[in-house]
């Protein structure tokens, strides 16, 4: 049971990130590992590997590389693109609340891809489905090409929050699929890290752009057609077709009060500071090649803070490093706000923190989550997980927008610091009247990022 929690926090991970729908269309991968586990309980019956150690020993590197690849490619595009909105907006001269009102129309197209992506893999297949998200966030960057239309990009960025949030499932799913457990958390960190480093090349390559032409939109669809070619040509096997799930929040809240309120900050922290620091930034009057700079940096905090706050999680009750993570995420707010419009070099380092600390706490309370619960309660929890998490990144975006256009871009701290102080009072409340996990009970840490859906597979 021990080494099965181990692994659950490696797989109750993201997404930049992102009505009511079938619950089968929730958790659609959650069941995947159920089927796996039947597949090797029949196997050992009847004398033969375990499927997963099949796995591992015949799915070729190069196609596991390739999904890797693949989404790293797709990040380049996507940090590039997440740039290129704000900024081209605020010199065309509208109003910061029009690049405000897109990131919720991304933000409502993940929620809608978290809900509905199980269904289109039930019906095509993870390779297929794959393509189709990926041609539709071409179908996507091509609109935003057209021309600085702000309506129109509303409508595309929901297109594109859609298929991101699927391209993200289908890929992690595929990923935990065709690996064994001694490789599995490496590959998975090795995905992640991809993935954050994709983002700032992709954010960097702004500087570089012409804002009066279609130059970025142009190097989008060029890095997700090219994305296409590694899964397009794979030999990693196809999983298992996905059955259906349940979002049971009041269940999940029983198992880890912590874990949910977590995955609840820290949805609407990632849309608050990853989307509307560019939006921001270009209202101060950052430049250009400024904004570029500051959104390169972002993703550093990330890899920089992630893994030792991972190292002393696992030595102590986690709750107590969230608690810290949380706390940082103040102090930073409160500096962004104080040193705003200061030197680039001042604010780079307050929002690589910034940044850092709040991707922190997804991957700190996924980890907690985790070491509380049992075998009866993975699907239950990862799908709701991700529900959680998909909400919050939808409504905070949305107040965010309304703050700014009332208060001014500056309001998107203020909201970052209330949830970030909310979540540490909540934290503290809770180390006060329950237990901690017993050591021999908790699972190991595992880096990840708030701007990928968590995966549904426990």
């Amino acid at each position: 049971m021990n080494s099965r929690r181990a692994k659950i926090a490696l797989r109750l991970e993201p997404a930049r990130r992102f009505g009511k729908a079938s619950a089968a269309n929730v958790a659609f991968a959650a069941s995947q590992a159920r089927k796996a586990g039947e597949a090797d309980a029949m196997q050992h019956q009847a004398g033969h590997q375990p499927a997963e150690d099949q796995g591992e020993a015949h799915q070729p590197a190069i196609a596991v590389a390739g999904v890797i690849v693949a989404m790293a490619l797709v990040a380049i595009g996507n940090g590039l693109m997440f740039a290129y909105i704000p900024v081209s907006l605020g010199a065309a001269g509208y109003a910061p609340t029009w690049a405000g009102t897109i990131l919720t129309g991304l933000s409502a197209g993940g929620l809608a891809g978290c809900l509905l992506t199980g269904s289109l893999v039930r019906r095509v297949g993870h390779a297929r489905a794959y393509m189709v998200f990926s041609a539709l966030i071409v179908l996507s960057n091509a609109t935003i090409g057209a021309g600085v239309l702000p309506v129109l990009w509303i409508a595309s960025r929901v297109l594109y929050g859609f298929s991101i949030c699927g391209l993200f499932i289908v890929s992690q799913s595929w990923l935990n699929d065709a690996v064994g457990n001694s490789i599995r958390g490496r590959v998975m960190a090795i995905f992640y890290v991809s993935y954050v480093v994709g983002l700032g090349v992709g954010s960097f390559l702004l500087g570089l752009v012409d804002l009066g032409s279609a130059q970025a939109p142009l190097l989008g669809i060029v890095f997700s057609a090219i994305s296409i070619l590694p899964v397009g040509l794979t030999r990693l096997r196809q999983p298992p077709a996905p059955q259906a799930a349940s979002v049971a929040l009041a269940r999940a809240w029983r198992i880890s009060p912590v874990g949910v309120a977590g995955m609840l900050a820290v949805g609407g922290l990632s849309m608050m500071i990853a989307g509307f620091a560019p939006i921001h930034a270009t209202a101060i009057g950052l430049s250009q090649q400024q904004v570029a700079t500051l959104l390169f940096a972002m993703p550093l905090g990330t890899l920089l803070f992630q893994i030792p706050f991972g190292w002393i999680s696992d030595r102590t009750d986690r709750r107590y490093v969230l608690v810290v993570a949380s706390l940082l995420v103040v102090i930073a707010g409160v500096a962004a706000s104080r040193f705003d419009g200061s030197t680039l070099a001042l604010m780079v380092c307050i929002y690589i923190v910034w940044s850092g600390a709040s991707e922190s706490i997804y991957s700190l309370a996924n980890a907690h989550a985790s070491d509380r619960a049992s075998k009866d309660d993975l699907v239950a929890l990862s799908s709701s997980m991700l529900f959680a998490w998909s909400l919050s990144g939808f409504v905070v975006p949305g107040l965010g927008t309304i703050l700014t256009a009332v208060h001014g871009t500056h309001a998107f701290m203020y909201v970052a610091i209330a949830i970030a102080a909310a979540y540490t009072v909540f934290v503290l409340w809770r180390l006060r009247i329950s237990r901690a996990v017993p050591a021999s009970d908790a699972g190991s840490f595992a880096p990840m990022a708030a701007q990928v859906p968590p995966s549904l597979e426990p």
